[in-house]
């Protein structure tokens, strides 16, 4: 009988949908398909071609920006960038190699769970101030093409999140808002979220949104809290799932 001590198999990546049209997109590039500088097809026409959803291929064009192989001009769409055939041969391994989390799929998670958890934290009716000082670093802000103000919303806002985690008192709830701030942390989690935000007007939404959740939490109004946080979450969702709608031919 042949012996199975010492057999040591590593762990299972199953490839997300968003990192499978991404390394479609590498590999026309690297068999010249796509030429540097050629405009890509809109998200909707490359949904349609692959037969995946847009979301998916948001997240795609997203992680190739971050890679530096797909650059995205406003108003113009996404490009091939000039050196990404070079950047592809120089280090082939590299994209994809952090296997970030899909933003969407985060999203899709949070809005089944974080409204009643903001409902348990509502139950403690106590001021914190740590969130309060979160808030108050997000209300001075106004630019969003800023990427200084970008960086401190981003902090801000993650940290806000976990900080409504917190005031529930539950240590498996605290658990499970530092993973989600730390996904909210991915460099493809932030270029979804900066493109999310380069509407006028989005950031001071999601800023009263989440002065809202916090006094509703404080309050004790349980069904407020649960509400805020919800009509949040799917506001968040339609932001960046509509990043690009003006791109779009």
């Amino acid at each position: 009988m042949r012996s199975e001590i010492g057999v040591s198999l590593g762990p299972l990546h199953v490839e997300q949908v968003y990192e499978q049209i991404a390394r479609r997109i590498t590999q026309d590039i690297r068999a010249g398909l796509l030429a540097p500088g050629q405009r890509l097809p809109s998200e909707r026409e490359l949904a349609r071609q692959m037969g995946v959803g847009r979301s998916s291929v948001r997240e795609a064009i997203g992680v190739l920006q971050v890679d530096g192989i797909v650059e995205t001009r406003p108003g113009s769409g996404s490009f091939v960038a000039g050196d990404a055939p070079e950047r592809l041969l120089a280090e082939p391994s590299s994209v994809l190699a952090a296997h970030d989390a899909s933003p969407f799929a985060l999203l899709e998670a949070r809005e089944s769970f974080e409204p009643a958890i903001t409902r348990l934290a509502a139950t403690r009716a106590r001021r914190d101030a740590f969130a309060e000082r979160l808030l108050a670093d997000m209300e001075r802000l106004s630019d969003p093409t800023n990427p200084d103000e970008r960086a401190i919303w981003s902090e801000a806002d993650r940290h806000f999140h976990r900080q409504i985690g917190a005031m529930t008192g539950n240590p498996v709830v605290v658990a499970l808002y530092e993973q989600i701030a730390e996904i909210m942390d991915q460099p493809l989690w932030r270029r979804l979220r900066d493109d999310s935000l380069s509407e006028p007007g989005r950031m001071r939404v999601h800023i009263a949104e989440h002065r809202m959740i916090y006094e509703a939490v404080v309050e004790g109004d349980l069904e407020a809290a649960e509400m805020y946080a919800r009509q949040h979450i799917r506001r968040v969702r339609r932001y960046m799932t509509l990043a690009d709608q003006a791109q779009e031919p």
